[in-house]
């Protein structure tokens, strides 16, 4: 598993970007696979979810993540449960309950772990480009802040996601960014393919947190280069395989 230093550091709060490491599944979904999307066994799924909960003290149905949709949608945990496969459809969750635990999956996409210690609310964000452009971490970082969050103590660690030299982008893909903002020209450049782009994902979500007042910092892992630790959607789409592992992502406060 792989921690951020801007949240290891915070008192009461626990997170984890989990690796493909140390679970139950094999083959294609060796080992950790923790998306009952995914065509793993149900079974295998929820005993990966049962190792990820015990990392925190808590037990398999205290692991909250979601039905994925690549949107702005959060929801905020007081007293909810649900089991999964099940889940809301959603992408981000916000809570204060320490009895929980808040996770999301990806597999290039990014994870977006946010913390305000001082205020004892936490939140996790699944940002893929679509999200990312739409403003799913901004919409966590106002739900958090419902719940009494401030943004100038808010910290936020974007986890393992495809890296900025493996984004490969065809050539209409810049322009709704740059629609956006011209500057975000920034987070594009030519890629080895003629007409191509290779873009930072992980970067333009460090500026957009920024811009909402939020610090914020990736781990720098790619999740497309290193097949031994990350599973990778891009990765097997290029190998003309159809499905994939979901690795997970979480936080949660200390009891």
């Amino acid at each position: 598993m792989i921690q951020a230093p801007s949240l290891a550091g915070l008192d009461g709060i626990q997170h984890r970007f989990f690796t493909r490491r140390g679970g139950v599944s094999s083959g294609l979904y060796s080992s950790l696979n923790c998306g009952y999307g995914s065509g793993d066994s149900p079974d295998n799924v929820r005993e990966n979810r049962r190792r990820v909960a015990e990392t925190f003290g808590r037990t398999e149905p205290d692991l909250l993540t979601l039905y994925q949709i690549h949107s702005t949608e959060v929801l905020t945990i007081d007293s909810e449960r649900w089991v999964s496969p099940g889940a809301p459809k959603a992408d981000g969750l916000v809570t204060r309950r320490p009895e929980v635990v808040l996770g999301v999956m990806a597999a290039d996409c990014a994870p977006v772990l946010l913390a305000d210690r001082t205020a004892g609310v936490i939140g996790a964000a699944h940002a893929g480009w679509k999200g990312a452009l739409s403003g799913v971490v901004e919409a966590t970082i106002a739900a958090m802040e419902k719940l009494g969050a401030r943004r100038e103590t808010i910290r936020a660690a974007i986890g393992p996601c495809i890296g900025r030299d493996s984004y490969e982008v065809g050539p209409e893909f810049p322009v709704r960014f740059l629609e956006q903002d011209e500057a975000n020209s920034a987070f594009f450049r030519a890629a080895p393919r003629a007409g191509h782009f290779l873009f930072d994902l992980a970067g333009y979500l460090v500026h957009r947190i920024a811009k909402a007042g939020v610090g914020a910092e990736p781990t720098g892992h790619d999740t497309l280069k290193a097949p031994e630790d990350f599973f990778s959607y891009r990765r097997n789409t290029l190998q003309g395989v159809r499905d994939y592992g979901r690795g997970l992502s979480a936080i949660a406060l200390e009891e």
